[in-house]
């Protein structure tokens, strides 16, 4: 496979997972802020998490200030000048799409391309009262891609840079929302174990899909270390960082080539290092620093796949380094 398809086909898959985070994210956001928060600054408190999730809190600054609800989910769901937004990640990903189309199936560019349509359609109407609607629209949009590419296109290489590109975005942004959980929502320590720490803990179980994944294995309240458990070490949580290794290290395996053998080793030592750990051990390190090597580990690995596979110069790179602009501010 050329160099430059192989990029296109990561950047397809992964810009489309990085939208369907975003507007999980958003939509929490939105959640969380119906509940009172009884501190100083509420508004600009809770708007911040989304934004460092995402790497965007300094650009959004530049741009608008101070974090407010009607800006921040605009920034981070339509505002073009943000290349992490929605809208600049499904038009990437369309872009991305266009440009190896015929590495695709005619179903798989129809998704994408009507995905894209639709939503410039949307975009003229929109309100923070369809906000919500939105997100839901996002999210099933991103499911069916996904359910269109595994039922249509050959599994071949093609299928192992799009699941790369997928699940090596869908780890960062689950380290992410842990991280930021830990370090920004939390109002103080003397909120661990109260109301705001269980509303807090199951907003970013409800942000990636498992607060029913939760009460069917643990059937007891939410901790803390069970929610880091379930999204770090369990392989049977489609988006805990165990189960996105797997993906990842066998979609290197399948690619293969003497030039991604460094890649594959990195891939595996961290598989390795998360199918074996332990969450007390995960704790003991601290749960800040175990994610933040995890980012470094993941961006380092993201470089050493881009080198031994793909175009050197990359069109759309823009987005990657501003998500990873995150690991300095933390």
């Amino acid at each position: 496979m050329l160099a430059r398809t192989a990029d296109n086909l990561f950047w397809m898959a992964r810009h489309i997972e990085r939208a369907e985070n975003t507007a999980r994210v958003l939509d929490v956001a939105h959640r969380s802020a119906l509940l009172p928060l009884d501190i100083e600054g509420a508004e600009a408190y809770l708007w911040y998490a989304p934004l460092n999730i995402t790497g965007c809190a300094a650009s959004y600054e530049v741009k608008y200030g101070l974090a407010r609800a009607d800006s921040v989910t605009h920034y981070m769901a339509l505002d073009p000048d943000n290349p992490s937004s929605i809208y600049s990640c499904l038009k990437l990903a369309r872009e991305n799409a266009r440009a190896v189309r015929g590495a695709i199936t005619s179903e798989m560019w129809e998704v994408i391309n009507s995905t894209w349509l639709e939503l410039n359609r949307m975009t003229w109407n929109m309100d923070n009262e369809k906000f919500p609607d939105f997100f839901e629209w996002v999210k099933d949009r991103s499911h069916m891609f996904r359910g269109v590419t595994l039922g249509t296109i050959l599994k071949d290489v093609a299928l192992s840079f799009i699941k790369l590109g997928t699940f090596l975005e869908r780890a960062d942004n689950t380290a992410r929302i842990l991280d930021v959980k830990y370090h920004i929502l939390l109002p103080s320590v003397n909120d661990v174990g109260g109301a705001a720490d269980y509303y807090q803990w199951g907003s970013v179980l409800r942000s990636v899909s498992a607060f029913e994944a939760y009460r069917k294995i643990y059937r007891d309240v939410i901790s803390p270390l069970r929610v880091a458990e379930l999204l770090i070490l369990r392989d049977d949580m489609p988006r805990s960082l165990h189960a996105c290794m797997n993906e990842v290290e066998a979609a290197l395996i399948d690619i293969n080539g003497s030039s991604g053998r460094e890649a594959r080793r990195l891939a595996g030592e961290q598989h390795a290092a998360i199918h074996f750990g332990l969450i007390e051990d995960v704790f003991s390190q601290g749960l800040h620093e175990y994610l933040t090597e995890f980012l470094a580990h993941t961006a380092l690995l993201g470089r050493e796949i881009r080198d031994a596979y793909m175009s050197r110069r990359n069109h759309f790179e823009p987005a990657a380094a501003v998500r990873r602009t995150a690991l300095q501010m933390q």
